[in-house]
């Protein structure tokens, strides 16, 4: 198997190096693209000739612009990178007769509710980052008949910026943290995406010409928390550790939405069903919590040692 992997310097990207190596040879790129061959989404025709130059027969979609509150104001920037690129590689995928794997958001809901979004909920995004994520759906799933879209949520990794690790400088260095409680989601590691999506790909090559298994899957840890009780659990791990916090996870107090100075609203239930990838695929994703105590341990030795 021979796969075109973009997005590689992002979170999920690094974790997919790894976890994509044991299907065949992987052509990862990052944004600077190598060896003649471009890895900017916001090349259409970059991507498309590159496409062509490869010949995968999988192309796994990991890069995107994440910037959520800055896409209030870069919404054509976050539009030909979410949605626009996606579109290109559908079209190429296509041609090549190649699958193509796409990540999607929770942003693309409106976040009403408290029961689990499913695949068949009408989407409805608060926001020009949602609003991206949903075109690039969209034509995914209309350009390309072989496609893995796959939802996820509260995406962390060792590799690159995210939650945990702004929670662990934050109480180092604060006295005091202020977190939202009022959303509600899954935190989902980077590492569990890439194995999962391996796990797909693997199924898949065991029957290339069935385009049954593809379509769209939520995928995210199980169980549910809010940012404020998440934090806490980050904190209270780090502090059994060991770490030295100045801020005690108790002390850490919960905020609702409003009062927290965003310029893109967020969905407060980001929650997602995930019983169609798992029965599908055989799979059992693992409760939340494994993945950030994992997460934190590995954390530890680099922060215990920080100036």
């Amino acid at each position: 198997m021979k796969i075109l992997l973009f997005g590689r310097e992002g979170q999920v990207g690094w974790e997919l190096q790894r976890a994509l190596a044991p299907l065949g040879e992987v052509v990862a790129l990052g944004r600077q693209g190598a060896d003649g061959l471009c890895g900017d989404l916001t090349s259409l025709a970059g991507i498309a000739a590159t496409v062509r130059a490869v010949a995968p027969q999988v192309i796994v979609n990991a890069a995107a612009y994440t910037a959520v509150d800055r896409a209030e104001s870069e919404p054509e920037t976050a539009m030909r990178v979410n949605g626009d690129a996606p579109a290109a590689l559908a079209m190429e995928a296509e041609h090549v007769g190649a699958w193509l794997v796409h990540y999607s958001s929770d942003y693309v809901f409106p976040g009403s509710g408290s029961a689990p979004w499913t695949e068949h909920d009408t989407p409805g995004p608060l926001s020009a980052y949602g609003q991206s994520k949903l075109a690039g759906d969209t034509a995914v799933q209309a350009g390309c008949t072989r496609h893995l879209i796959l939802r996820t949520s509260w995406v962390y990794g060792l590799h690159g910026a995210n939650f945990p690790k702004t929670m662990l400088r934050l109480a180092l260095s604060r006295d005091r943290l202020d977190v939202v409680d009022d959303q509600i989601g899954a935190p989902t590691g980077a590492e569990l995406i890439a194995d999962i999506t391996a796990h797909m790909l693997r199924d898949i090559d065991r029957n290339p010409q069935d385009a049954s298994a593809g379509g769209l899957y939520h995928l995210a840890a199980a169980g549910e928390t809010s940012w404020w009780a998440y934090a806490r659990f980050v904190l209270d791990r780090a502090r059994r550790e060991g770490l030295p916090l100045q801020v005690a996870p108790e002390q850490v107090r919960g905020i609702p939405s409003e009062a927290y100075a965003a310029l893109a609203p967020r969905p407060r239930n980001s929650r997602l069903n995930t019983e169609r990838l798992q029965c599908r695929f055989g799979l059992r994703l693992p409760p939340w919590e494994h993945g950030v105590a994992r997460l934190v341990d590995e954390l530890i030795p680099t922060l215990k040692n920080s100036p």
